[in-house]
């Protein structure tokens, strides 16, 4: 099919493939789903500028789906990601500028992939060193659920600055905290969203959890409620520009639908292991997009697709398991009574 907007000519099912996996990892790890999706658009042919728009667009329709399912299951701190709108549209603006001004000296391509492996590497990587220290640690103890919001030392500093204005967050079990701090994350990942075509949950879901001090879970809801912000300002932003593919976005959507709702109910049955899945989607995709950078966009696409497609099933399996084995319990409960 071809996309008159942009002058692709690409598979449709493949969009409605990718739109899928994304939902699925998306509601699941509580992001865009950008750091798959926009790659998967550039890799399929799509311009830079044109993959990072069509992204954002796709982005938005996907969070409100993501945002209503996750708030059902109170897994939504509404005051926190109120609260992260400041800084946001300053963030997201510089971003865009700053990838239409490397466009226009030729040096978008390169830029904006070597971000993204730097990044994901990173973020990956550090969230893997701890997935090592948790299961070194429930190796004496009782595994513990990823309910808990992150004692360490980077959280325990940002709650401690108590800089006014001040709020507390009891959805997420935080007595209070500066909104400098609050503003500071946003303003950062904002400038991610605007840069990398991504909401910027893959680096702002860890600093909620690991900055902020939020619960794993409350984490993933905040942020998509935030993403569905910048992914609208992102919307009209990169569209005023016209570099945003509506028919392919749309495509996007469709396998978004349903793949959204798997990841949202999975997180339901998911303990720790969404740190480590989230951790592996990351690096792999900066892997894939490693080799794009070394023109091997065969090799680079076949290991995104199927990171993608893998982590899918992945949660799909986990969500089944978790329903099999609440009914499970359920019964033997009814056979007790």
């Amino acid at each position: 099919m071809e996309f008159p907007i942009s002058g692709v000519t690409a598979d449709p099912w493949l969009l409605v493939l990718i739109g899928f996996v994304v939902g699925v990892c998306g509601g699941f790890f509580g992001v865009g789903g950008a750091f798959i999706a926009t790659p998967a658009l550039n890799i399929l042919g799509f311009p830079m500028a044109y993959a990072i728009g069509t992204d954002l667009a796709h982005i938005m329709g996907k969070s409100i789906m993501s945002t209503a399912l996750h708030r059902r299951l109170g897994n939504v701190d509404v005051r926190a990601g109120l609260t992260l709108i400041i800084g946001g549209i300053p963030g997201l603006e510089l971003g865009s500028r700053t990838v239409l001004w490397l466009e226009r000296l030729g040096h978008v391509e390169t830029a904006v992939r070597w971000t993204y492996v730097v990044v994901l590497a990173a973020v990956s990587l550090g969230m893997l060193r701890e997935y090592r220290d948790y299961l070194q640690w429930r190796a004496g103890r009782d595994p513990v659920t990823d309910d808990a919001g992150s004692t360490g030392w980077l959280a325990r500093t940002a709650q401690s600055l108590r800089w006014r204005p001040v709020v507390g967050l009891p959805a997420s079990g935080i007595p209070a905290i500066s909104v400098w701090v609050l503003g500071a994350v946003r303003l950062v990942t904002g400038f991610m969203a605007g840069f990398l075509g991504v909401g910027g949950g893959f680096f702002r879901v860890p600093a909620l959890a690991y900055v902020v001090g939020m619960p794993m879970r409350v984490a993933v809801g905040t942020d998509l409620l935030e993403v569905l912000f910048s992914g609208a300002y992102g919307t009209v932003t990169y569209a005023l520009k016209g570099r945003v593919d509506v028919l392919a976005a749309l495509l996007m959507l469709c396998g978004a639908a349903v793949g959204t709702q798997i990841g949202v109910f999975a997180t339901c049955y998911a303990r720790y292991r969404i740190r480590l899945y989230f951790a592996l989607t990351m690096l792999l995709t900066a892997v894939s997009v490693l080799l794009k950078q070394f023109a091997m966009p065969t090799a680079a696409a076949v290991l995104l697709f199927a990171t993608a497609s893998l982590m899918s099933l992945a949660i799909i399996r986990l969500l089944i398991g978790g329903i099999l084995r609440h009914r499970s319990r359920e019964r033997v409960r009814g056979m007790s009574v």
